[in-house]
């Protein structure tokens, strides 16, 4: 199964801060956010231009609210603008509390990436187009593939692609609740193609059904080769997300026992 994206579309990156994450204020760290910005610009390069990039340069970039410990963070790059061997992404980078819904746009900022010439690399770079609309009720967000997460055949260790969806399921049933969510079961789960090192992962998860302290969640795992546009369904799975209070007992949405 394969499909070609249109070039322009938003890439989006969404994370949660872990401890690990942020220094002794308990925020994010500003190499760590600088990274996901970066990461997220890549991708959307590369994905509109179908050729080897790398950062040529980025703006100034002014923090103006700081992503704290346990929040997540939503990283959104978009193609501004397109020369001959070089685009420029804007990046914003918003941090929302999980059960309140609140939301701070913390940093923005503007980086170029340079097409590097090759035999793949053709120039000049296709132009700028407006993005088509994408199907609603989904959320949609990408990873990169590297070295540390593939086997010895170069391709995404299952686990990692479990975790991957799993956070999906996380995220998107936090949001539709807005209460603390943990993952109660996870179906059968299939994998039908190998994700290669290299190429970006896309995942899309949709709530399917809300009960009265639980949600399930629909997660499908997409691979996309950045250079040619190819992408293929890699997995699909289906996971339980149980609301919670401070002691792990199930609770109805709004606060009631079950």
């Amino acid at each position: 199964m394969a499909e070609t994206k249109a070039a322009g579309e938003p890439v989006q990156l969404i994370d949660m801060v872990f401890p690990g994450d942020s220094n002794h204020h308990g925020t994010l760290f500003g190499g760590v956010a600088l990274a996901h910005m970066d990461k997220v610009a890549f991708l959307a390069a590369s994905r509109h231009g179908r050729a080897p990039f790398v950062t040529a340069a980025s703006d100034k970039i002014d923090f103006a609210a700081p992503a704290r410990a346990g929040d997540m963070v939503e990283v959104t790059g978009r193609v501004v603008r397109v020369g001959t061997s070089s685009l420029d992404v804007e990046v914003e980078l918003v941090a929302e509390a999980p059960v309140s819904g609140e939301r701070r746009l913390c940093t923005r900022g503007r980086f170029t990436l340079a097409a590097v010439k090759g035999p793949e690399t053709r120039l000049p770079l296709p132009p700028l187009v407006e993005a088509a609309a994408g199907p609603e009720g989904w959320l949609r967000m990408a990873e990169m593939v590297f070295p540390s997460q593939t086997n010895h055949y170069g391709t995404l260790y299952g686990g990692d692609a479990l975790k991957m969806m799993g956070k999906a399921a996380f995220i998107a049933s936090t949001r539709h609740a807005r209460a603390v969510m943990v993952m109660a079961a996870s179906d059968r789960i299939d994998f039908v193609s190998p994700i290669r090192q290299g190429e970006m992962v896309e995942l899309a998860a949709r709530v399917a059904m809300t009960g009265r302290s639980s949600v399930r969640v629909d997660v499908e795992l997409w691979a996309e080769n950045l250079l040619d546009g190819e992408r293929r369904h890699a997995a699909t799975a289906r996971f339980t997300m149980v609301s919670v209070d401070a002691n792990g007992r199930a609770l109805m949405f709004g606060g009631g026992d079950r």
